[in-house]
């Protein structure tokens, strides 16, 4: 079973930037479709990024595709998500997320593997 393992979160200023890594657990994670999902307090988990297995990205936050960068090492089996110009209502928990299929959805329902989260807070 494939497994996943976010870091790189933290408390970061209003303007900064952030880059989240997703380690995971099996050289086969380039069969996946892997996602960057969050979830605010008291708010739905969405989606925020996704690459498939075609190396084709998908943008969920619509207002703000310019300020997310998925990117992925399927050699180093690393999913990253760079995140620029940080304002406080990107405060959440980050997490990644897989599909078996190599798909990509903003339906965090689709996805069958989740890794634990890693905290981003946003705050002067």
């Amino acid at each position: 079973q494939l497994q996943l393992v976010e870091s790189g979160g933290g408390l970061v200023e209003p303007g900064g930037s952030l880059r989240l890594s997703c380690a995971a657990s099996d050289y086969t994670v380039d069969h996946y479709g892997i996602g960057w999902f969050r979830q605010a307090p008291g708010k739905e988990r969405e989606g925020v990024s996704c690459m498939d297995n075609t190396g084709k990205s998908f943008h969920y936050v619509d207002s703000e595709k310019g300020r997310f960068t998925i990117s992925r090492d399927n050699a180093e089996k690393m999913v990253y998500l760079q995140i620029s110009n940080l304002k406080p209502e990107d405060t959440a928990v980050y997490y990644c997320a897989a599909e078996g299929w190599g798909r990509c959805f903003s339906d965090w329902n689709a996805m069958d593997y989740w890794g634990k989260g890693t905290q981003v807070i946003v705050s002067s």
